[in-house]
C-alpha cells in the first residue's frame, strides 16, 4: 500500500483523526495518494467500503480514480460512492425529493433549458430583452444559487430597479421550475444544502453513513459546494469571544481535501479559492501536507511555471521540482500574424514528427478563447495535419439529441414545461406559435401545468380546428407512448419516439447531407442508451436520463491512443487535469493573454496567472511559446505587446527561435503593457460606402448581405449577414470588403 510512495505522499495516505488539507502541485501523484489512502483505509483500518465518499469534479476524474481504486482493492469498491458533486447529490436527492415538493422522477435543466424558461419568464414579464437580457439574468441567478441566495433574500436585497426586476424574474422562474417537476443544474447542489439543514435527521443519516469523505480539487468549490460539503461531515462548535455558542458542533466524518490554489482558475463559475486559503480557519484542529514532488515535467518546465506563478501575492509557498533533469529549453517564436503562428506550429509538429518521432495524438495546441481555434483549424486542413477541436458544439448540445432527449424527459415527466414546448411542433405537425400561446394562456388562466393545459385544448379561446386537430393528435401520441413506455428499456423507447413521431422517416426523406449526420448522431444517442442498460440491466428512463443530464465537458477530451492519434486544440480552461508531451501555449500577448479585461484588475490578473501555471505545467517534455505581432481583432489589426508572463520567466530558459529584427520581443519585454499603436489602413485600399441591403463578398466568410451600418469615419461599423457563416460584426475600415 506504501511502496513507491515519497514521503510526503506517504504521511498523506496513513494521517487520521483531524480534518487532512493535501496541498497537491501539478503533477504530483494526487490522484494516485488519495487511491492509495482509500485502499489503506479498507486494508488497515477496517474502514467497510460503503462509509466512503470520494468527490471528484469532472466525470471523467471520477472514472479514472474508480478504475485506479478497483485495481487496489477489487470489487468492494463497487459499495463506495466515487463520483462528482451532482452525481452524488442527485442520489441524495432522488431519494428524498419529496420531502422538497418534488416527484422523485424530476427533470434536470441544462443550461440551455434554463435559459429558454428564463426567456419565457421575461417574455411573460414583458422585459425588453435589450435592456434585461434573459441570458444575462440567468448567468446572475446561477450565481445565487452559487452563494446559496434563495429569490426571497434576492427581492430583500435588492436596492435597484434592475435588481428588483431580477429579483422577481428568479422568483417566477423558480415557481416554474418547481410547477414543471425540474430542477436546474445549480439547484441540484443548492437543494441538497437546504435538505440537510430543513431536515437534520436526513444530514445526520448520511453523515452516519460516510464516515470518510475525500474531495478531489478542492480549489474549485463553489460557496454552495464548500456548505455542502461542511454539513455533509458535520463541523465543530463555533462560540463568541465570550464563550457563548453561535453554532452547535455536529459530530464529525473524516475530512481529506486535496487541492492547489495555484491552479484555481473558475472563479467565473463562482469558485472561490478562499475555500483552500482558509481551510485551516475553518477547521481549526486540521493537517496540511504540502506534494511538491512533480513526476510529469522536466526542471526547465517546472522553473518556468515557479517563476511565473510566485507573482501572485497571498498565496502559500510550494516549489515544484523534479529529478527527471532539466530536459530541453522552452522554445519562444514571435509570428508576423496569426496565420504565421499557426504555420509555425503546423511546421514544428511535422519537424518533431520527422525528427524525433513525436507522434500527432502527444501535442496539444493551447489558447485563450475558443474563437482562437479557427486560424489553427484553417493551417491544419491546409497542411493535411489531423487534429480535433475540443469544446466545438458537444454531442448533447447538438438540435436532434436535444430533440430525442426532450421527448423522453416528458415521457419520464410530462409537468416538463421547457420539454414539452421545445417537441410540441417537432417535427413539424401544424401546431404553431399562436396555438402555443393560446394554450400558454388557458395554463395561465386554469392555473394547471402546460401539459393538462394540452389535454383540455378544446377550452382555449379562438383555436382554429386544424390547430386544435393537431393538439389533440399530439396528446394522443404522448399518451400512447407514456403507456407503452413503462415497460421498454430506455433504448427500445427511444426508437419508439423516433418512429411514431416521423422524425426518423422525415430525416431518412431528406436530401440534405446534414440530416445524414443528424441521423448518425440520433442512432448515437440510441447506442448510448443500449450501453447504459448493459451496466445497469435494472436501470430505469429518469436514472438513464440523470446519467446523460451528468456527463461534463471534459468528456469531450479525446483519450491519446497508441496509434498515431491527432493533434488537440482547445482552451486553456479546457485543459486543466491532462497532460501532454509536447505543448504550445499560443498567442502569448497582453490583451488577449492575459485577457484585456484582466488588465486593471489585480484579482482578475492573479486568475490569469494560474491559468498560466496550469498552461505550463500540462507540458511534459517541450513547451513553446508564441505570440503574433499584428493580430485581426473584430476585422482590424490590433498591435499587443508581449504578455508579461512571458517576461516573468527568467530569461536562460527561453531559446528564441526568431528574427531578433522581425520583432521587439525580447526578455527584458516591460511589464505594463505597452501602449498600442492606431491600426493603419491596409496600403491604399478604398474603403466601399455601404447602406443597408448592399451584397458584398469578404475574402474569408464569402457572400454576404449588409444588415446594418453605425458609426462614422474609422469607428464605422458594419453588421452583415453572411448566411450559414452566421452574422458578423466588422469594423469597415480593415475588414477586406468588396461591395458587389
Amino acid at each position: 500500500m506504501l511502496d513507491g510512495l515519497n514521503p510526503q505522499q506517504r504521511e498523506a495516505v496513513i494521517h487520521h483523526g483531524s480534518p487532512l488539507l493535501i496541498v497537491a502541485g501539478a503533477g504530483s501523484g494526487k490522484t494516485r495518494v488519495l487511491t492509495h489512502r482509500i485502499a489503506y483505509l479498507l486494508a488497515e483500518r477496517k474502514v467497510h467500503p460503503g462509509e466512503i465518499l470520494a468527490i471528484t469534479f469532472t466525470n471523467k476524474a471520477a472514472r479514472e480514480m474508480k478504475e485506479r481504486i478497483d485495481k487496489l482493492v477489487g470489487p468492494r469498491s463497487k459499495a463506495m460512492w466515487v463520483m462528482t458533486f451532482h452525481s452524488a447529490c442527485m442520489r441524495i436527492l432522488r431519494r428524498e425529493a419529496k420531502r422538497l415538493g418534488f416527484p422523485s422522477s424530476f427533470s434536470i435543466y441544462d443550461q440551455a433549458d434554463s435559459q429558454r424558461l428564463m426567456a419565457m419568464v421575461c417574455r411573460e414579464m414583458e422585459l425588453d430583452p435589450k435592456r434585461y437580457p434573459p441570458r444575462s439574468f440567468s448567468a446572475q441567478v446561477s450565481n445565487f444559487k452559487n452563494e446559496l441566495i434563495d429569490y426571497e433574500t434576492a427581492i430583500d436585497r435588492a436596492g435597484s430597479h434592475l435588481e428588483k426586476t431580477l429579483a422577481q424574474a428568479y422568483k417566477a422562474y423558480q415557481l416554474k421550475l418547481t410547477e414543471a417537476g425540474a430542477m436546474d443544474f445549480d439547484d441540484i447542489i443548492m437543494n441538497t444544502v437546504t435538505l440537510f439543514q430543513l431536515f437534520p435527521e436526513v444530514a445526520e443519516h448520511y453523515r452516519m453513513r460516510f464516515r470518510h469523505v475525500l474531495v478531489d480539487e478542492y480549489q474549485d468549490t463553489n460557496h454552495a459546494q464548500y456548505i455542502l460539503i461542511r454539513e455533509l461531515v458535520g463541523h465543530p462548535e463555533l462560540r463568541t469571544a465570550d464563550g457563548d455558542v453561535v453554532r452547535p458542533g455536529a459530530d464529525q466524518s473524516e475530512l481529506c481535501v486535496v487541492g492547489d490554489a495555484d491552479q484555481s482558475i473558475y472563479a467565473f463559475r463562482g469558485a472561490t479559492i478562499r475555500n483552500i486559503l482558509e481551510f485551516e480557519r475553518d477547521y481549526p484542529d486540521a493537517r496540511t501536507i504540502l506534494l511538491e514532488q512533480n513526476y510529469r515535467s522536466t526542471q526547465n518546465i517546472l522553473a518556468a511555471a515557479n517563476a511565473v506563478i510566485s507573482r501572485n501575492e497571498s498565496r502559500k509557498p510550494k516549489n515544484l521540482w523534479s529529478d527527471q533533469g532539466d530536459g530541453p529549453k522552452l522554445v519562444g517564436y514571435v509570428a508576423d500574424n496569426e496565420h504565421d503562428e499557426a504555420m509555425f506550429v503546423a511546421q514544428e509538429v511535422d519537424r518533431l514528427s520527422d525528427e524525433e518521432g513525436v507522434k500527432a495524438g502527444e501535442v496539444a495546441v493551447f489558447y485563450r478563447t475558443n474563437a482562437a481555434s479557427r486560424v489553427f483549424e484553417e493551417i491544419f486542413i491546409r497542411t493535411g495535419l489531423p487534429y480535433k477541436v475540443v469544446g466545438g458544439v458537444r454531442f448533447y448540445e447538438r438540435k436532434e439529441v436535444k430533440d430525442l432527449l426532450a421527448y423522453l424527459r416528458v415521457l419520464a415527466n410530462p409537468a416538463d414545461v421547457v420539454s414539452m414546448r421545445r417537441i410540441l411542433n417537432v417535427p413539424k405537425r401544424g401546431i404553431g406559435d399562436r396555438a402555443e400561446a393560446m394554450i400558454e394562456a388557458l395554463s395561465s388562466r386554469e392555473r394547471i401545468s402546460f401539459w393538462d393545459a394540452l389535454r383540455r385544448a378544446d377550452e382555449a379561446y379562438g383555436m382554429a380546428t386544424r390547430s386544435l386537430n393537431a393538439v389533440r393528435e399530439f396528446v394522443a401520441l404522448i399518451e400512447e407512448l407514456i403507456a407503452k413506455g413503462a415497460g421498454m428499456p430506455p433504448s427500445a423507447l427511444a426508437e419508439e419516439v423516433l418512429v411514431a413521431t416521423g422524425y426518423r422517416a422525415e430525416l431518412e426523406a431528406s436530401e440534405d447531407p446534414q440530416d445524414e449526420s443528424r441521423l448518425e448522431n440520433l442512432n448515437e444517442l440510441v447506442s448510448v442508451a443500449s450501453e447504459f442498460e448493459e451496466a445497469n440491466p435494472e436501470g430505469t428512463l429518469v436514472e438513464f436520463l440523470e446519467q446523460v443530464s451528468l456527463v461534463a465537458d471534459a468528456d469531450q477530451i479525446p483519450d491519446t491512443d497508441g496509434g498515431q492519434g491527432v493533434v488537440t486544440l482547445m482552451t486553456l480552461h479546457t485543459a486543466k487535469g491532462l497532460e501532454f508531451p509536447v505543448v504550445f501555449l499560443t498567442a502569448m500577448e497582453d490583451g488577449v493573454f492575459p485577457h484585456i479585461r484582466s488588465l486593471g484588475e489585480p484579482k482578475e490578473l492573479e486568475e490569469e496567472r494560474r491559468l498560466a501555471y496550469v498552461g505550463i505545467t500540462r507540458a511534459q517534455k517541450r513547451l513553446y511559446i508564441t505570440r503574433a505581432a499584428v493580430r485581426s481583432s473584430w476585422g482590424a489589426p490590433s498591435f499587443n505587446p508581449a504578455s508579461r508572463f512571458v517576461s516573468e520567466v527568467p530569461g536562460q530558459l527561453i531559446d528564441w527561435r526568431t528574427d531578433p529584427e522581425k520583432s521587439a520581443w525580447s526578455a527584458a519585454t516591460s511589464r505594463a503593457p505597452a501602449a498600442r499603436p492606431a491600426p493603419a489602413k491596409s496600403g491604399g485600399r478604398t474603403v466601399p460606402t455601404l447602406t443597408p441591403g448592399d451584397r458584398v463578398t469578404h475574402d474569408a466568410f464569402g457572400l454576404g448581405t449588409v444588415v446594418s451600418v453605425d458609426g462614422v469615419a474609422e469607428k464605422t461599423k458594419v453588421k452583415i449577414d453572411f448566411g450559414s457563416g452566421g452574422e458578423k460584426t466588422l469594423l469597415l475600415a480593415y475588414a477586406p470588403l468588396e461591395k458587389l
